[in-house]
């Protein structure tokens, strides 16, 4: 049986091209690029604290900066998933971890009211300085997660670039947070947390009009 030539599907299809698929573990691996390299961009800009293995780190140290990357990790892991929709594609992970890190900076401030020292967080010298370059050295994350978005197709691009935003702040945090000996409760749960709350902020209402598809 002769097939019937419709002009219309052929002139639609003239201009299809084939593509790449996008697969879960290249997104991870392109993360996990971003994170070493901004790992290695601090090393060199400022060094690491040898003080982590030497023993000198506080429990507050590998607390704050465990919670950082588990939280970045997450949510950068569901930003790759968005990047593919697809069914039962669920961002659970990504929110319970948003949920547990948000006892860090809850705790922090509970503790220190407690004893009166609410204070140390506004006369801490170091702390604006944290907080801007925790959020610069998210940059790096920032444009990876954007542009694998770029590639794909995300439903819901204001929660993909909120996570986006988070995942960036806190991977930006975690990394600088090795060059960071001031390990005190009141400093690393406000002036290291600042950093995820400003990329979300910036992820939710920058990264839609760069993704829209």
């Amino acid at each position: 049986m002769n097939r019937v030539p419709n002009p219309l599907i052929d002139e639609l299809a003239a201009d299809l091209s084939p593509v790449r698929p996008m697969k879960l573990a290249h997104g991870i691996a392109l993360v996990a690029l971003a994170v070493v390299g901004t790992i290695l961009l601090v090393e060199l800009l400022d060094g690491l604290w040898r003080g982590i293995v030497s023993g000198r780190a506080s429990e507050f140290f590998f607390i704050a900066n465990g919670m950082l990357g588990l939280l970045g990790a997450s949510s950068a892991l569901a930003v790759v998933r968005m990047a593919g929709p697809r069914v039962g594609n669920s961002h659970d992970g990504a929110r319970w971890s948003l949920a547990m890190f948000a006892v860090l900076p809850v705790a922090a401030l509970v503790m220190l009211g407690f004893h009166g020292d609410l204070h140390e967080v506004a006369h801490d010298p170091y702390g604006l300085d944290c907080f801007l370059a925790g959020s610069a050295f998210g940059v790096v994350t920032f444009a990876a997660l954007v542009g694998w978005l770029r590639r794909g197709a995300p439903v819901s691009p204001t929660l993909a670039g909120t996570f986006t935003g988070i995942a960036a702040g806190a991977l930006g945090s975690f990394a600088y947070g090795l060059a960071c000996p001031y390990d005190t409760l009141a400093h690393l749960g406000t002036w290291h947390v600042l950093p995820v709350v400003l990329g979300g902020i910036v992820g939710r209402f920058a990264v839609p009009p760069l993704v829209r598809w």
